[in-house]
This record gives C-alpha cells, sequence and structure tokens, in this order.
C-alpha cells in the first residue's frame, strides 16, 4: 500500500485508536473500496505493533467496512450494486420507522440541537467540508430519530449509515461539483416541518429524502 492515510500514532496507542485512524481513512475514501488491508504495512504506517492492527481490523470486519477474502487477507469493503440498494431498503423501512415514532415526541431543546447541526452544515456545505457535512447531517436526523426513544432501532440504522459512509462521500463530492444542493435541502424542510408541530410532514420528508438518495445511487451505478 503505497498512500499515506493518516498522521502516525504513538505506539502506546490502543487497538480502538488504530481503528479510528483506519475507519476515518476508509469513511474519508483515503482507503477506497477493494484497497488491502496488509497488517504489517498498516502497522508501520501507524507506527504500532501489529497485534492492535489485527484486532482493529477485525473491528472493521465486524463493522462492515471490510471484508476477509480466503487466501487474499483482508480488504475493505466493496458492495455490489444489488447490496448497496437493499441497504437503503431497508433504512428506508426503519428511517422512516424512526421518523415516525420521533416526531410526536420531539422537544424544544431537540429542535434546538437539529436547527444549530443544520445551519453548521450548511457552513460546512459552503465550506466544502463533504465529511464534516454528512456528519451534520446525521446529527440533525440522528436527534430526531433519538426522540424515539428505541436504542435498538437507533444502532441498527448508526450500522448502516456507518456501512453508507464511503458511497455518500464520493455522491455528496460530484454533487458538490455539480452545484447540486439537492441533498441538503431535506434538513431545513424536515426542521421547519417540526417545529410547525407537522409530524406527517417530517416523515414524508424522511421517506422522500431517501427515496431520493436511492435513485441517485442507482443512477450513478448504472452510469458507471
Amino acid at each position: 500500500m503505497s498512500q499515506q492515510v493518516a498522521s502516525p500514532v504513538t505506539p502506546t496507542l490502543v487497538a480502538d485508536q488504530v481503528y479510528e485512524v483506519l475507519e476515518k481513512a476508509i469513511l474519508t475514501g483515503s482507503l477506497q473500496s477493494g484497497s488491502p488491508l496488509r497488517v504489517r504495512g498498516l502497522a508501520a504506517m501507524v507506527g504500532t505493533s501489529v497485534m492492535p492492527v489485527r484486532e482493529a481490523i477485525r473491528r472493521l470486519e465486524e463493522a462492515g467496512l471490510a471484508t476477509r477474502i480466503p487466501h487474499k487477507g483482508a480488504m475493505v469493503r466493496t458492495f455490489t450494486v444489488t447490496e448497496l440498494i437493499h441497504i437503503y431498503d431497508v433504512r428506508t423501512i426503519l428511517e422512516v420507522q424512526a421518523a415516525t415514532q420521533g416526531a410526536p415526541k420531539i422537544t424544544a431543546r431537540d429542535l434546538q440541537d437539529m436547527a444549530t447541526a443544520c445551519s453548521k452544515m450548511q457552513e460546512a456545505v459552503a465550506d466544502g467540508r463533504i465529511v464534516d457535512a454528512l456528519d451534520l447531517d446525521e446529527e440533525v436526523i440522528g436527534t430526531l430519530y433519538r426522540a424515539s426513544g428505541n436504542p435498538v432501532l437507533i444502532s441498527t440504522i448508526e450500522q448502516l449509515w456507518l456501512q453508507c459512509r464511503p458511497y455518500k462521500v464520493i455522491g455528496a463530492t460530484e454533487a458538490l461539483a455539480k452545484n447540486d444542493n439537492t441533498l441538503w435541502t431535506p434538513q431545513p424542510a424536515l426542521v421547519q416541518a417540526l417545529t410547525d408541530g407537522d409530524t406527517a410532514a417530517a416523515t414524508t420528508i424522511t421517506a422522500d429524502s431517501l427515496a431520493s438518495a436511492l435513485r441517485r445511487l442507482e443512477l450513478r451505478l448504472e452510469t458507471q
């Protein structure tokens, strides 16, 4: 592996910090889909022994960000078109349910947090900070979903977000290059609907946003 994915970490840091370095590299695209995860090379890169790297790779596999190929070792996960569409199908089912449960329970503090995150998201988009913008997007809708009070539902959704993130980064980067702002319009509309007490509209905005994301994904993959 020739490219540098992050600044070296000190040898005293443990496997969870090695994991964070590798996870960030995958989520930002520094480690692309299909890249091999060679233990010794990564250990030299981040400045640790091989044991923390092996543990970090195992955790990446558990998180769905890496996969192990017989006789080849671990590599960054590559999804087929069908797998990605299935993920978005499940996301739609779960996230619409989370929005339906969360909207009636949203608090004034929740709305304030969502509005703040939404404003910061727009600033990040204007600055071209795609990863920050995606983090803030998840903060906006995550606040709504957490209001549902169902931690199992939320943890499952967050796991799907993690698996989708490399593809979301690519899609958002392409949208920015084309001056396509449609990725960033549902969030303020969602905040406004909840502020108005229109829970049905909040659920509809959630469903429409996911349907739009799926259409963009299908079009991009078909083009490739």
